[in-house]
């Protein structure tokens, strides 16, 4: 295949990515709105849609029964541990999780292009670059300092700041620690996607693959915060 074919390649579902994530956002953005019971029920939605594409994943990966087991009870809580929080979460940290992972996937994909450079684990997901880890990091502990920075009555340089930094790089590290994991088992699985629902996206799991781990950890940062 030629350069410019290749190109158009990789740009021809253009249009069905912007216009399934515009719906994505609208129906999950529109249950945030609504709150409640509304949000929820799309909660425990979307977290069986993801553990049936994870456990489907998990059964082309391996015929043991035993490992089969294992990975549908370890799954299980993960994905059911991680959903229970995003639904018990007040509205402003549901915002403030989603924007960290949001800011470590631009972060990741702005700096690994522009950078490039050593591979993490080419592997398991050839694309990902030390460069990439580095920038979804700093822009993840940016949108956390920026959160910490409207949420005090007068904004200013403190060592608390700084902390609120940190935390957001680490929780784009976990982001990205999850999105090895979801990569690591569709090579064992040897499948490009964890479906095809989403049209140009591929499957619920690939969504939220980064998210899972970011909203566990968050739990836990949730309960401890003062």
């Amino acid at each position: 295949m030629a350069d410019g074919d290749a190109v158009k390649s990789k740009h021809a579902d253009l249009p069905v990515r912007i216009v399934s994530a515009l719906v994505m956002l609208a129906i999950a953005g529109g249950a945030l709105w609504a709150g409640g019971l509304v949000w929820q029920i799309f909660i425990a939605i979307v977290a069986l849609i993801c553990f049936s594409e994870f456990f489907a994943l998990v059964i082309k990966a391996t015929s043991n029964a035993l490992y089969r087991l294992a990975a549908a009870i370890a799954g299980g809580l993960y994905i059911g541990a991680a959903s229970a929080a995003l639904a018990a979460f007040p509205l402003a940290v549901v915002i403030g999780v989603i924007a960290v992972v949001v800011a470590t996937d631009v972060g990741a994909y702005f700096s690994g292009r522009t950078i490039g450079g050593p591979k993490i684990a080419p592997r398991i997901s050839p694309s990902k670059t030390w460069a990439g880890l580095i920038g979804g990091a700093l822009a993840a502990g940016l949108v956390s300092a920026g959160f910490f920075l409207s949420n005090m009555s007068e904004p200013g340089l403190s060592p608390m700041l700084l902390v609120a930094f940190l935390i957001g790089a680490l929780l784009a590290v976990l982001a990205q620690a999850g999105d090895f994991f979801e990569s690591w088992l569709k090579r064992k699985a040897g499948a490009k996607d964890s479906s095809n629902l989403i049209p140009g996206h591929g499957g619920v799991f690939d969504r939220i693959d980064g998210l899972l781990p970011v909203a566990l950890a968050s739990s836990v940062l949730w309960t401890l915060h003062p």
